[in-house]
């Protein structure tokens, strides 16, 4: 790569940074909604849930994503 080409890639580098940014914020905004409105869960398990979700940001909202959007799902129904 030659110097003349440096600050257009680092620009690039960037805007990628920023629409990835944008992007795992509007999944953790989906995720806190989903969460407030989710009927699966008691009150206690969505306090808990808000708390991971908020606290852990991105991480927070995967693990809800996978593991806590279904609420008391059993085996049998």
């Amino acid at each position: 790569m030659n110097e003349s080409n440096l600050p257009g890639f680092l620009a690039g580098l960037g805007i990628v940074g920023l629409i990835i940014a944008l992007l795992t914020s509007l999944f953790w905004l989906w995720m806190l909604i989903d969460c407030v409105a989710n009927n699966r869960l008691d009150g206690t398990q969505k306090i808990i849930w808000l708390l991971v979700i908020f606290f852990l940001h991105i991480v927070g909202a995967i693990v809800y994503f996978f593991a806590g959007r279904g609420g008391n799902k059993t085996l049998a129904g």
